[in-house]
């Protein structure tokens, strides 16, 4: 995807890199990086002790992870910039030094963050959670944050691998996932009949399958144009037409765009949708940018697709 994406280039391990590698190795676990690469959320633990060091491939599940081990847990987020891609992304030096040091990680799978597979094998004692085996949705969209069940099951997992890395705290981390849970579940209610009313819309990209789903809204999107921007390839042109008299003739409430996701095409849909007077809803990748909780963000997309099917 990454022809297809306004973002930021991350460049391969350089010289440079490998010959600072010994002073990351010291820095990185106390320190977020800057700039693209791994960042680190890490808060101090009142209770003192070591905390369990967790990596995740993007922002997203490292917030799952965060929301459940709470102050025990100090997590880095390889993808933790909203233009980045993960589909392309180039790990770095500290990248590999946070796995190796990490009791645990949490990628997304499915294809969309191929690039952690080398992490995870650097991570010889690691727990190791893949979330789209754990959500188990039995479909083959990739997009499994947008999941809200699946969530709360990769929230369950992450309590169980903490818990084993440290009893201590195992009750703790069942508290904090049931917590997460209880909002997901208001979240999941809120979602409920949104599409009651038959409403349906179109997507630049199928980002957000799975809420649209929950909510019962009937995504009309011709398959041949979400193939094709799925498969950077050009969109045919009676597919476009299809989803350009869609917008222009009032046949659906609103546009989905995958705001991280930028090409002429999309453009031109989420134009003709503005000048239609139809309803766009951004969605994204990743945390926007000021954004570190899961629950905040899903609130504000679903609050933004309730607004736009009204």
């Amino acid at each position: 995807m990454n022809s297809r994406r306004t973002k930021s280039v991350f460049a391969a391990v350089s010289a440079l890199a490998v010959l600072a590698l010994g002073a990351t190795a010291c820095a990185s676990s106390d320190k977020a990086s800057t700039g693209s690469g791994s960042q680190n959320a890490s808060a101090a633990n009142p209770g003192g002790g070591e905390k369990i060091k967790v990596v995740a491939s993007t922002d997203v599940w490292g917030s799952v992870v965060t929301a459940v081990g709470g102050d025990k847990v100090e997590v880095t987020s390889i993808i933790h910039d909203p233009s980045a891609d993960p589909h392309s992304y180039e790990t770095t030096a500290s990248d590999a030094v946070a796995a190796k040091n990490a009791k645990l990680t949490l990628s997304n799978g499915g294809g969309y963050d191929d690039f952690f597979s080398k992490l995870a094998d650097q991570a010889t004692g690691a727990q190791k959670l893949v979330a789209v085996d754990i959500a188990a949705t039995g479909n083959e969209n990739e997009h499994v944050w947008y999941s809200l069940p699946g969530v709360e099951k990769v929230a369950d997992q992450v309590a169980a691998k903490l818990g084993e890395i440290q009893p201590a705290s195992k009750d703790a981390f069942t508290a904090n996932a049931t917590a997460f849970k209880g909002k997901t579940q208001e979240l999941l209610k809120k979602v409920s009949g949104l599409g009651a009313s038959n409403a349906k819309v179109v997507a630049t990209e199928p980002v957000a399958h799975y809420l649209l789903d929950s909510a019962k809204v009937t995504d009309a999107t011709p398959p041949a144009f979400a193939e094709a921007v799925e498969a950077e390839q050009d969109v045919p042109a009676a597919a476009l037409n299809e989803v350009k008299q869609l917008i222009s003739g009032k046949q659906v409430k609103a546009v989905v765009n995958n705001a991280q996701t930028t090409t002429p095409v999309t453009q031109q849909v989420v134009g003709d949708a503005k000048n239609a007077g139809i309803a766009v809803v951004d969605v994204t990748e990743t945390l926007p940018e000021g954004v570190t909780d899961y629950i905040a963000w899903m609130t504000k997309e679903v609050d933004a697709l309730a607004g736009a099917l009204k």
